[in-house]
């Protein structure tokens, strides 16, 4: 029984080892095979676990405005965590910086007071919310951070206290809504950090402001991961626009005002450099609901409407350029009426007349006179309409950098009764869909002596502060119309202003500002059909005699006519540009009131108190005769602060203990209760600021 048993055994104990040889040898095997024979692939495999290929994302690059001001930039911000887990954290650290962490934070973030901060900070190092708790809801300047980093209890690190920042790389706006639909937006991409536009000028360059990708190896060590750069990335290119601070701030004021005053729905400015195409503004605002004010809405500027009798013009341009006989004495006059009866329609005029003279045609933006214009050159070959268009470069892409932009639609006509019809219809602005860009640059041309300049809002590409390419002035023709031609039509768009019987003759006269231009009312299409609402729009230049700046104002909705909504914009403008010396006459001012330049008085203003703005005060108000400054000479009461910057106003008055209210940017040049005055303590005063 015991040998039985012992042979069990041995056998056992045989198969036990034989089996371990055997597993021996295959883990033997297999590590020959790993370590020699698929030695490469796996150490590929390791590679690529422990060294892992990123890209690394370029700089977006900024958009300027025309001066260098920056328009919209990457920024880093940073939101403010705490790791209320941190092993090195100590309550009694906590309890000693209290105090002054709480009236710290109080000061940066009054939304709660030093008590209300102190129970905070308590609270959340005691019940330890979770490992990321926000501290500060809103994100953090860089500046901001460092402040707060260096706050007591914070400076002691982050191994003690838990601050911990999450960067964030955000596309800024300094000047907010400014311009910002042409400007544009950006986006994340859902399957990466990169950045691309969505809209406007970073959608339409944004191969050129992305830049390229370049690549970097992430390398693990021992308890983190370095990077090793393979490829760097190439930065975008930073894009100076045409746009001009100044004269966007101006636009979209007096567009605003306007929308508000005319209850519009929606208004759109385009301010433009005659000589160059530059567009020195573009301005779009669109009535919220929910915010109850006008905000930046879509970009009207390049989609396509009715544009009414702003088409005239151009109609007549090719009326004067084809020869038509009709035109060829622009003060000789045609036989019109008031009523016009062609295939079946009838065109009317409420302020026609029996005969009009093309220029009166143009003046009282007469449909029936337009109406034969036409029909005299192309009633036998309608279709010929919109090849005339095509000759000029109407319908020719710009490429402005504005993006979305469209191209003007105009039907091809046929030979039918009814194409005619619709040819008469076309000599003054409806059957067509033009972009209010299109309609401007040609009214351009008109102000340039035929030239048919091509607008453009990117004026210049640079990378590292280098210019890499400066974009020339360039012409969709060099001439649309001779410069004769172009200048019985500037005697034309005078006359809608400036004679008796001009439809803007009534709002848009000034003695400052010789303005040249036309109106042009289109009712708007809903499901088919035409309504009651009206697009209102202002087509024009200044200052005539030598037209610097072109613009065109459209508006939808407004409760007045077109030379008082959209002719006053562009107006207002106008005035404010001139006197703020932008277009080369400005006004003179001495200590709020004007001087005769004739008397050759030299203009005393009061300047800053600070000595280094008095050159700043100079070219605020562009005096090339003012030949000196004087403090303001401080007495009993009310302290004097007229010709100060609203900064050193507001100190010197709060020091004097007033209450300050002011109106206006710049210098004050009024203030109420006067100088001198007696005043009491808390009592406020009222300050108007003018540049």
């Amino acid at each position: 029984m015991k040998s039985t048993n012992k042979r069990h055994i041995q056998l056992r104990y045989a198969f036990v080892i034989a089996f371990m040889m055997v597993l021996s040898c295959a883990i033997v095997w297999d590590m020959f095979k790993t370590s020699i024979i698929y030695a490469g692939a796996w150490n590929a495999k390791a590679d690529s676990i422990l060294e892992r290929i990123e890209p690394i994302q370029p700089r977006r690059g900024r958009i300027l405005a025309d001066n260098g001001t920056v328009l919209a930039a990457n920024l880093q911000f940073y939101v403010a965590r705490i790791d209320t887990r941190v092993k090195g954290f100590k309550m009694d650290s906590l309890k000693a910086h209290l105090g002054a962490l709480s009236d710290s934070l109080a000061v940066m973030e009054p939304s709660r007071s030093a008590e209300q901060w102190r129970a905070e900070l308590l609270r959340i190092y005691t019940e330890k919310p979770s490992s990321g708790y926000r501290l500060i809801k809103r994100l953090l300047s860089h500046s901001e951070y460092e402040r707060l980093r260096n706050f007591p209890f914070f400076k002691l690190g982050r191994g003690l206290t838990g601050l911990l920042p999450d960067k964030d790389n955000r596309r800024s706006k300094p000047y907010g809504d400014m311009a910002s639909r042409s400007i544009g937006i950006v986006a994340r991409d859902s399957s990466s950090s990169a950045q691309h536009g969505r809209a406007g000028l970073e959608m339409a360059l944004d191969s050129l402001l992305y830049g390229v990708p370049g690549e970097q190896k992430q390398i693990q060590l021992t308890n983190k991961f370095v990077s090793a750069p393979i490829t760097p990335a190439i930065n975008g290119y930073d894009i100076t626009t045409t746009i001009n601070v100044a004269l966007q701030d101006i636009v979209e004021t007096e567009l605003y005002n306007m929308c508000h005053e005319t209850d519009a729905r929606w208004g759109c400015a385009i301010l433009m450099e005659v000589a160059t195409g530059e567009i020195k503004a573009i301005s779009n605002l669109q009535w919220n609901e929910h915010q109850q004010d006008y905000v930046e809405g879509v970009n009207h500027a390049v989609l396509g409407y009715e544009p009414g009798s702003v088409m005239k013009p151009i109609t007549m341009m090719m009326a004067l350029e084809d020869g038509n006989e009709l035109v060829q004495n622009i003060d000789s006059p045609i036989a019109t009426g008031t009523s016009f009866s062609y295939g079946g329609r009838v065109v009317t005029d409420p302020h026609g007349g029996a005969f009009l003279t093309p220029r009166e045609i143009i003046a009282t933006s007469s449909n029936v006179g337009m109406s034969k214009i036409v029909l005299k050159k192309y009633e036998s070959n309608p279709g010929r309409f919109r090849d005339r268009l095509a000759e000029m470069g109407f319908f020719d892409p710009f490429h402005s950098g504005i993006g979305g932009e469209r191209q003007p639609i105009v039907a091809r006509l046929g030979n039918k009764v009814w194409d005619k019809v619709a040819l008469t219809r076309m000599a003054f602005g409806y059957s067509t869909e033009i972009p209010p860009l299109y309609t401007l640059a040609m009214y351009n041309a008109i102000a340039n002596d035929g030239r048919f300049v091509r607008p453009r809002l990117v004026k210049k590409l640079s990378r590292a502060g280098e210019p890499d390419s400066i974009i020339p002035v360039t012409y969709i023709r060099e001439h649309v119309c001779s410069p004769e031609n172009a200048a019985k039509l500037r005697i034309m768009l005078h006359d809608v202003v400036w004679s008796n019987r001009g439809t803007a003759h009534r709002y848009l006269q000034d003695p400052h500002v010789d303005i040249a231009g036309k109106t042009g009312t289109a009712y708007t299409i809903e499901n088919g059909q035409y309504t009651s609402q009206r697009r209102l729009a202002f087509c024009g230049f200044f200052p005539y005699d030598k037209p610097r700046y072109s613009c065109i104002v459209l508006m939808k909705g407004a409760n007045r006519g077109a030379a008082a909504s959209s002719g006053m914009v562009l107006k207002n403008v106008a005035l404010k540009m001139y006197a703020k010396g932008m277009l080369g006459d400005a006004p003179s001012y001495a200590s709020g009131e004007q001087v005769a330049p004739e008397k050759g008085r030299t203009a005393v203003v009061h300047a800053s108190m600070n000595s280094n703005l008095t050159t700043n005060l100079r070219r605020g108000l562009n005096q090339s005769k003012i030949k000196a400054y004087q403090r303001p000479q401080q007495g009993e009461g009310v302290p004097n602060v007229r010709g100060m910057g609203v900064r050193e106003a507001i100190a010197r008055l709060e020091q004097a203990g007033m209450a300050v209210k002011f109106s206006g940017t710049g210098y004050v040049v009024a203030q109420t209760p006067a100088a001198g005055s007696k005043y009491a303590i808390g009592q406020t005063i009222e300050l108007k600021l003018q540049n």
